[in-house]
């Protein structure tokens, strides 16, 4: 006990030196290294950038020798190979160990010189910024050493899995972590060393439920509620987790405001924030939006991450991890090569986001610079497009309703759904390999703009808000298409739909049929009576040898008002995530015509393409961009962790539905100008062969 008493007698002091040596150099009226003054060129804000590369390490006590290959060389080959706009860098992670000498935080085992000041100069000069890998909420070190600061967890939930680490290395987002340690570190790195700013990991995603006697105290005081729950389905469980939600928005706008008052000019963000995770509206002053999205099954990962992000009001860009294994082989992960990298990259520039990728860190903090070789051909994969891809505008045309609240009253976290993303994730999955162009957008992007869209998609909610379902239905009525599916959404729209003598039937087999081809599907169904206004569409059959046997309808439209209203009476968007087939595929495509006959761009000779249509600005002039992206290949096998070759897609026949004809329709980044057929406002043209993502740009 004296041992303990005496550890934070010393850490004590250490914050206090520390607080006294950031409030000395914030006195000084410049910042070192500061952009734009001096020898040193203006480097591009992180708002600002498009291209860059992390690295991070996560260092420990076991790392006794940091620094020792960390040489300017070093990271001027980065800078020369990969010509980023910034470069990210550890500095402190889940552990909680600094990976710089800090006079602040918890220092890893032991160094060799000052790294982070080596890279901090060579960045400079080069005018690339320099970002902070810091891990935010989750710090194993400072929750060591000071168990007050860290969440109290039921003991049922003490012990996450292995890579998420324990409820007791999180801090409480209501204690006094941020200010006596993260807002006092993160202005050392500001004011010492003049780095650029800060991505924040370990944060939305990390942070948990606090049992501690003194934050349940506060939430009595707020609501009045006394019967604390302790998992999903209980009284209050919701009331509960929104009570944590908003401690930790208070959290993250505590430090962020604090740091912009005190550190003018820092750019910061928080892993996660505002994105799939937290579909929520951006009210904490962040410069920008970002994630890493997983290591495998990356590429429709990212297709998914990118179209949450891209409506968020914010510049943001998504970080692909370099290199596959499952979680369980990360000891002996593998490189992914540049054809990989290049075609996760497509996906996020064609929604218009920025890029970045993540490489490993050795332990003493230096990088792995073969690995820079095939960063460089992505980069350069990226630079050639980026004219025509970043910050593109999406042409509305089909929203898949990513619905926060039915959202939140199902977790059992704060912000990291886990499987309750699979119906809205499969879904989206379906439409778009169906060729078809489509955004996510979030319940607070659509209220008051339903009618942006030609096709709205319900997928699989169990839960809608009052107004949400009038203002829907009045979008109907007023010439809108609304696509409900799953067997929870269908109760809830059972009276519009119209459906009588509606059975649920959870964890079925029966197949599905349409066009006669048949795909077993095992999910929960329902069998409805429809009403003789509403076109059945597609078939559930007992025992696949149709049309013998009890028949269900797969599908409906029906007229309402104006517009349409149709039903997809199954759970399809979580059963096609896991289990996707042709079929599936097809009839979903067949339900989205039946309600968008004519969109603005078809493309046909193959399923293996993904469809995305923008507005781009070029030399003053808005034009229409559709990308085309290239999904062959064995991105979603599990069992291959690297691959170098995408099998081409082609000839593919192309079909743009526009206002006027075209002076000409250009394929870029290759700049060659495409021969097309032009009859009643259809633009039809042929392209031989698709690699892996080409911009057509209408001028």
């Amino acid at each position: 006990m004296k041992q303990v008493q005496q550890k934070k007698v010393l850490n004590g002091l250490t914050v206090l030196i520390g607080l006294m040596a950031c409030a000395v150099v914030q006195s000084e009226t410049t910042v070192p290294y500061a952009g734009g003054t001096g020898d040193y060129p203006p480097r591009p804000r992180r708002a600002e950038s498009f291209l860059g590369v992390h690295f991070d390490f996560h260092a420990t006590p076991h790392n006794k020798e940091i620094g020792k290959d960390v040489t300017p060389e070093m990271v001027n080959e980065i800078i020369d190979k990969v010509k980023p706009d910034y470069i990210q860098i550890d500095c402190k992670g889940h552990f909680g160990y600094s990976s710089y000498p800090t006079n602040v935080g918890h220092r890893a085992g032991g160094f060799v010189g000052d790294p982070l000041r080596i890279w901090r100069e060579v960045t400079a000069k080069r005018g690339v910024s320099l970002i902070m890998h810091y891990s935010g909420v989750w710090d194993g070190k400072a929750m060591a050493e000071h168990p007050d600061w860290a969440v109290v967890p039921l003991e049922d939930k003490a012990q996450r899995p292995a890579w998420q680490g324990s409820d007791r290395q999180k801090a409480s987002v209501f204690g006094p972590y941020v200010d006596q340690l993260l807002i006092p570190q993160l202005k050392e790195l500001r004011n010492e060393y003049g780095v650029d700013g800060f991505w924040i990991d370990g944060e939305c995603w990390a942070t948990m439920p606090d049992y501690n006697p003194k934050v349940i105290e506060r939430f009595t005081q707020q609501t009045g509620i006394t019967e604390i729950p302790d998992s999903p389905g209980k009284p209050n469980w919701f009331e509960w987790m929104q009570f944590h939600r908003q401690g930790f928005r208070d959290y993250l706008r505590h430090y962020t405001d604090i740091l912009h008052r005190d550190c003018p000019g820092v750019q910061i963000t928080s892993n996660w924030a505002f994105s799939s995770m937290m579909p929520e509206p951006v009210t904490v002053d962040l410069d920008y939006l970002s994630g890493d999205y997983t290591l495998q099954d990356s590429v429709r990962e990212a297709r998914w991450q990118a179209r949450c992000l891209r409506g968020q009001g914010k510049p943001w860009d998504l970080m692909a991890w370099g290199f596959s294994s499952k979680w369980e082989h990360l000891d002996w992960r593998s490189a992914k090569t540049a054809v990989q990298l290049k075609r996760e990259a497509a996906q996020v520039l064609a929604t218009g986001g920025g890029f970045q990728c993540y490489f490993g860190q050795r332990g003493d903090g230096s990088v792995r610079l073969w690995q820079m070789d095939a960063m460089a051909e992505v980069a350069a994969f990226c630079r050639a497009r980026q004219a025509y891809c970043h910050r593109a505008v999406s042409v509305p045309q089909i929203a898949l309703f990513y619905n926060t609240e039915s959202l939140y009253r199902k977790l059992d976290s704060l912000y990291n759904p886990g499987g309750h993303w699979d119906k809205i994730v499969g879904t989206l999955h379906a439409v778009l390999d169906g060729q078809w162009h489509a955004d996510v957008a979030m319940t607070h992007q659509l209220k008051g703009q339903f009618k942006k869209y030609p096709l709205i998609i319900w997928p699989e909610w169990d839960f809608v808000e009052p107004q949400v379902y009038e203002e829907l239905l009045d979008y109907v009525r007023s010439g809108g298409n609304l696509l409900i599916v799953g067997t929870a959404a269908v109760e809830l729209f059972k009276e519009p739909l119209g459906v009588a003598a509606l059975q649920t039937h959870p964890d079925m087999i029966r197949w599905l049929h349409y066009e006669g081809k048949g795909a077993g599907m095992k999910t929960k169904m329902a069998k409805v009576e429809l009403p003789s206004d509403a076109a059945p569409i597609g078939t559930l059959v007992p025992d696949d040898h149709p049309p013998l046997g009890d028949l269900w309808p797969a599908g409906s439209v029906r007229p309402l008002g104006k517009g349409k209203i149709a039903a997809i009476y199954a759970d399809f968007g979580h059963l096609y995530h896991s289990a996707t087939t042709t079929v599936m595929r097809d009839f979903m495509s067949a339900m989205v015509r039946q309600l968008l006959p004519e969109p603005i761009v078809e493309v046909q000779g193959s399923h293996l393409v993904d469809v995305v249509v923008n507005r781009i600005t070029l030399d003053g002039k808005s034009h229409l961009a559709v990308n085309l992206i290239n999904m062959a290949g064995e991105h979603r096998a599990k069992e291959v962790y690297t691959f170098d070759q995408i099998p081409p897609v082609g000839p593919l026949t192309v079909t743009l539905r526009l206002d006027e004809k075209p002076k000409r329709i250009v394929r870029q980044p290759a700049g060659e100008a495409i021969r097309f057929k032009w009859n009643k406002g259809v633009a039809e043209l042929t392209l031989p062969r698709l690699e892996i993502h080409d911009i057509l740009v209408v001028y």
